[in-house]
Protein backbone atom coordinates (compact mmCIF):
# COMPACT_ATOMS: atom_id res chain seq x y z
CA UNK A 1 0.00 0.00 0.00
CA UNK A 2 1.55 3.34 -0.63
CA UNK A 3 1.21 6.35 1.55
CA UNK A 4 -0.89 8.75 1.27
CA UNK A 5 1.35 12.24 0.92
CA UNK A 6 0.29 15.27 2.34
CA UNK A 7 1.30 18.99 2.72
CA UNK A 8 4.32 19.08 5.40
CA UNK A 9 2.69 19.89 8.73
CA UNK A 10 4.28 19.67 12.29
CA UNK A 11 3.47 17.10 14.52
CA UNK A 12 0.66 17.24 16.26
CA UNK A 13 0.23 16.51 20.40
CA UNK A 14 -0.41 12.80 20.16
CA UNK A 15 3.02 11.56 17.92
CA UNK A 16 4.91 14.16 20.17
CA UNK A 17 3.72 12.56 23.33
CA UNK A 18 4.33 9.09 21.52
CA UNK A 19 7.88 9.97 20.41
CA UNK A 20 8.87 11.93 23.72
CA UNK A 21 7.68 8.42 25.98
CA UNK A 22 9.57 6.17 23.60
CA UNK A 23 12.82 8.18 22.95
CA UNK A 24 13.44 8.95 26.36
CA UNK A 25 14.30 5.61 26.88
CA UNK A 26 18.32 5.36 26.50
CA UNK A 27 19.75 3.61 23.58
CA UNK A 28 22.23 4.48 21.49
CA UNK A 29 21.09 7.66 19.49
CA UNK A 30 18.37 8.48 21.34
CA UNK A 31 19.51 12.11 22.93
CA UNK A 32 19.79 13.59 19.49
CA UNK A 33 16.26 11.61 18.46
CA UNK A 34 14.66 12.86 21.11
CA UNK A 35 16.46 16.33 20.31
CA UNK A 36 14.61 16.64 16.21
CA UNK A 37 11.13 16.49 17.68
CA UNK A 38 10.74 20.04 17.33
CA UNK A 39 12.37 19.66 13.49
CA UNK A 40 10.16 17.28 12.31
CA UNK A 41 6.85 17.29 10.35
CA UNK A 42 4.62 14.67 8.76
CA UNK A 43 4.82 14.27 5.25
CA UNK A 44 1.96 11.40 4.70
CA UNK A 45 0.15 8.61 6.45
CA UNK A 46 -0.10 4.91 5.33
CA UNK A 47 -3.62 5.03 4.75
CA UNK A 48 -6.57 7.05 4.94
CA UNK A 49 -7.95 6.17 8.46
CA UNK A 50 -4.33 5.47 9.87
CA UNK A 51 -2.40 7.10 13.05
CA UNK A 52 0.88 5.84 11.60
CA UNK A 53 3.06 8.66 9.78
CA UNK A 54 5.94 9.11 7.68
CA UNK A 55 8.24 11.94 9.17
CA UNK A 56 11.25 13.89 7.63
CA UNK A 57 13.26 16.58 9.35
CA UNK A 58 13.32 20.19 8.63
CA UNK A 59 16.78 21.53 8.00
CA UNK A 60 17.24 22.81 11.30
CA UNK A 61 17.17 19.01 12.15
CA UNK A 62 20.70 17.49 13.61
CA UNK A 63 21.12 13.36 12.86
CA UNK A 64 21.74 11.15 15.62
CA UNK A 65 25.09 9.25 14.20
CA UNK A 66 24.47 6.50 16.83
CA UNK A 67 21.16 5.47 16.05
CA UNK A 68 20.93 2.48 13.28
CA UNK A 69 18.32 2.87 10.42
CA UNK A 70 15.15 0.68 11.59
CA UNK A 71 13.13 0.64 14.41
CA UNK A 72 14.85 1.96 17.54
CA UNK A 73 15.41 -0.51 20.45
CA UNK A 74 12.56 -0.18 22.67
CA UNK A 75 9.71 -2.39 22.83
CA UNK A 76 6.92 -0.12 23.26
CA UNK A 77 3.81 -1.91 23.70
CA UNK A 78 0.33 -0.64 23.97
CA UNK A 79 -2.33 -1.48 27.51
CA UNK A 80 -5.94 -2.04 26.40
CA UNK A 81 -8.21 0.60 27.86
CA UNK A 82 -9.98 -1.36 31.01
CA UNK A 83 -13.01 -3.31 29.96
CA UNK A 84 -11.04 -3.96 26.08
CA UNK A 85 -11.30 -7.59 25.16
CA UNK A 86 -7.34 -7.67 24.52
CA UNK A 87 -5.09 -6.60 27.74
CA UNK A 88 -2.88 -5.36 25.21
CA UNK A 89 -3.81 -3.20 22.21
CA UNK A 90 -0.36 -2.99 20.34
CA UNK A 91 2.76 -1.90 20.28
CA UNK A 92 4.54 1.41 18.34
CA UNK A 93 7.71 1.36 16.49
CA UNK A 94 9.73 4.65 15.98
CA UNK A 95 11.70 4.43 13.03
CA UNK A 96 14.94 6.02 11.65
CA UNK A 97 16.53 6.60 8.59
CA UNK A 98 20.18 7.89 8.24
CA UNK A 99 20.15 9.48 11.61
CA UNK A 100 16.81 10.91 11.42
CA UNK A 101 13.08 9.87 12.77
CA UNK A 102 11.27 8.71 10.00
CA UNK A 103 8.12 7.36 11.37
CA UNK A 104 5.65 6.41 13.77
CA UNK A 105 4.17 3.01 13.50
CA UNK A 106 1.05 2.06 15.49
CA UNK A 107 0.86 -1.94 14.78
CA UNK A 108 -2.14 -2.86 16.40
CA UNK A 109 -3.51 -6.93 17.46
CA UNK A 110 -6.72 -7.33 16.66
CA UNK A 111 -9.21 -6.52 13.85
CA UNK A 112 -9.99 -2.95 14.36
CA UNK A 113 -7.61 -0.60 13.17
CA UNK A 114 -7.03 2.27 16.34
CA UNK A 115 -8.69 5.96 15.35
CA UNK A 116 -5.69 7.63 17.50
CA UNK A 117 -2.54 7.07 19.26
CA UNK A 118 -2.81 6.06 22.82
CA UNK A 119 -2.00 8.07 25.97
CA UNK A 120 1.72 7.75 26.75
CA UNK A 121 0.64 6.47 30.06
CA UNK A 122 -0.71 3.24 28.44
CA UNK A 123 2.41 2.64 26.85
CA UNK A 124 4.51 -0.01 28.50
CA UNK A 125 8.38 0.28 27.56
CA UNK A 126 10.57 -2.90 28.36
Amino acid sequence: MEPIHITPRKLNAAERAVLQKILSTEFPGSVALLAQIDACEVVSQWDEQSVSVDIEPTASALPARDAANGPVPVTATVQGLPGDELPLEGEILIWVAGGYISGIEYAWYGDEMPTKLPEPQRIIID
